[in-house]
């Protein structure tokens, strides 16, 4: 028998029955239905699975679920609200920073871990900050400019 493992996700304190070496990713999705952290290459290289564990964008795809028990955990639906969106959900819209879309979740999430810890990011800071998250679509000049505007606005 397997002991339920308790997490706190998105505010809400959740508790799962599942081996404690799982992914956080599979977990998350296949447990919890949060299917906004997607699924991208599974060896922590595309950022497409990122989520914010204790305000760090984290790759939920390597991550033991043993390692995010007692942690804060943020996906990409813990952003925002469809009522009340985050900054950054509209500057992406804003700036048409979204193509396909498979990676923004990921880029949302590492964007979102730049701006908590430096409000004020310069360009080289977006991207350096960024570039763990693939994007095949080329939209990368339109996400910087996203974010630079999410910055800008939650300072004014």
């Amino acid at each position: 028998m397997v002991e339920p493992i308790k997490l706190r996700v998105n505010g809400a304190d959740r508790s799962v029955e599942a081996d404690p070496a799982a992914s956080l990713l599979g977990v998350l999705r296949g447990q919890l239905g949060l299917t906004g952290t997607n699924f991208g290459c599974g060896a922590n290289q595309c950022g497409a699975c990122h989520v914010l564990i204790d305000g760090a964008a984290v790759a939920s795809c390597d991550t033991p679920l043993w390692a995010a028990t007692g942690k804060d955990i943020v996906t990409v639906e813990g952003l925002g609200t469809p009522e009340q969106p985050h900054p950054l959900q509209l500057a992406f819209l804003a700036e048409q920073a979204g193509q396909c879309g498979y990676c923004l979740p990921g880029i949302l999430i590492s964007a979102a871990a730049l701006l908590r810890r430096n409000p004020d990011p310069s360009d080289a800071d977006v991207r350096a900050a960024l570039d763990r998250n693939l994007c095949r679509c080329g939209a990368h000049n339109r996400i910087v400019r996203a974010v630079l505007r999410a910055a800008r606005e939650a300072r004014t």
